[in-house]
């Protein structure tokens, strides 16, 4: 086969891979540039095809470990999301927080803010930790930590 057929079929792969984004295609990739490179050395077709599947297949047992690393490390994350992502997430008081109202911002978002009964109001520009979500309003202790993982 021709060097530039395998160079061709080699991008027309590596454009695929930019939308599956699974890394298979991209071994299939550097394999067809591997024939092309032995093509462009004078390899016939048989000898192109067995470069194409080798390098192909060497990529995909070098790549497997990093791969298996990686799913077994976001398997072990629970991912956060919404409501659940917001709580023990550090927020600034926009507006003063007592028990009957108030406003703060976590993450760039604006939350109805309370205290619990009995426990003294919160003043603008204090940094307070979520404790709970119900509804559209957060539970919120003062936090005087040197945490910065306050976002806005």
């Amino acid at each position: 086969m021709d060097a530039l057929v395998w160079v061709a079929l080699g991008v027309v792969l590596a454009v695929a891979e930019l939308f599956t984004v699974t890394l298979v295609l991209a071994m299939f990739s550097v394999g067809a540039f591997a024939a092309a490179l032995a093509s462009g050395l004078g390899a016939n077709t048989p000898i192109q095809l067995g470069v194409f599947a080798a390098v192909s297949a060497l990529g995909a047992l070098a790549a497997r470990p990093v791969i298996q690393r990686h799913r077994r490390r976001a398997a072990a994350l629970p991912a956060r999301f919404g409501v659940d992502a917001v709580e023990g997430s550090l927020g600034i008081v926009i507006e003063p927080v007592d028990d009957e109202s108030g406003l703060i911002k976590v993450a760039g978002e604006l939350w109805s803010a309370r205290v619990p009964l009995g426990v003294a109001p919160i003043d603008v520009g204090s940094h307070v930790r979520v404790v709970s979500v119900s509804g559209a309003t957060v539970m919120v202790r003062e936090h005087a930590g040197e945490d910065k993982e306050l976002s806005q």
